[in-house]
């Protein structure tokens, strides 16, 4: 089963951790129109997701970062970088994106770190550069940001911009995954299926897929597919086989839609 590298950009907007979040659309508004740097980060949050107080709007949202990160607000400047990156309420610019996640991700920012990581892993806004990809996904990763960790362990394993290492990869893997990181479970699963890094189990990689799986990861629900279909630390069942792939098959997952359209062919827990 071919691994691949998911290097996913951390994009969603969460509430922030302090009492702010707590108080009315209007508390926070008088807060930020004040310079509260705090206060302006969640009214970008709130415009940002759109709340029973005020409707979804990008531009309010990345006002109110702007003016956040222009006081050197590591958390406005990376969620106005995420919206730099993905073109919403600003022209998409990868340029700008990356200037200011090297700003937050100086200040220690692990979600900045890791998405900085990523542009200069696919070279967008920035000289391509694997070494650079690896240096800060390994500083958002000791941090224990488990998107990092996933791609670090990635870069292990294929071997990209570090000394390719099962062991290594396989290390990374699991902390990410007993965070729940789904790319990161299946990952593992590939680890323990053919022993790399870890001791060959099937029961291991089973279990580990069944995670990802469960969480909608395609990947994970091809890996469990192919596990019931060769009774690969599972009983044997085509039934679940076909069901997993199917599954799969439905995101566009290249490989499942193969193996489903086999089980098609034979009647292999389908008509």
């Amino acid at each position: 089963m071919k691994r691949f590298l998911f290097g996913i950009l951390a994009a969603g907007l969460l509430f922030s951790c302090s009492d702010i979040k707590n108080a009315s659309m209007d508390s926070v508004l008088k807060k930020a129109e004040s310079g509260d740097a705090e206060a302006q980060v969640e009214a970008g949050m709130r415009y940002y997701n759109g709340s029973k107080e005020v409707a979804k709007d990008f531009a309010e949202a990345a006002h109110w970062f702007r003016m956040a990160a222009e006081q050197g607000n590591a958390e406005g400047q990376y969620r106005l970088g995420i919206m730099y990156y993905n073109g919403e309420g600003e022209k998409k610019d990868e340029y700008a994106a990356v200037r200011l996640y090297r700003k937050a991700a100086e200040q220690g920012l692990a979600e900045a770190q890791c998405n900085l990581g990523v542009c200069y892993y696919y070279g967008e806004g920035v000289e391509q550069s694997y070494t650079e990809a690896v240096r800060w996904y390994r500083k958002a990763a000791e941090q224990g940001n488990a998107t990092a960790q996933s791609n670090l362990g990635g870069c292990y394993y294929n071997g990209i911009g570090v000394e390719q290492s099962y062991t290594e990869a396989a290390r990374w893997y699991r902390k990410a995954a007993e965070q729940g990181n789904a790319s990161a479970q299946h990952n593992l699963g590939v680890c323990y299926e053919h022993g790399e890094g870890v001791e060959q189990s099937y029961t291991e990689a089973v279990r580990w897929y069944r995670k990802a799986a469960e969480q909608g990861d395609a990947s994970g629900q091809n890996g469990l597919g192919i596990c019931y279909y060769n009774g690969y630390g599972v009983e044997q069942s085509y039934t679940e086989a076909a069901r997993w792939w199917r599954k799969a098959a439905e995101q566009g997952n290249a490989t499942a839609q193969s193996n489903l359209g086999l089980c098609y062919y034979n009647g292999h827990g389908v008509e």
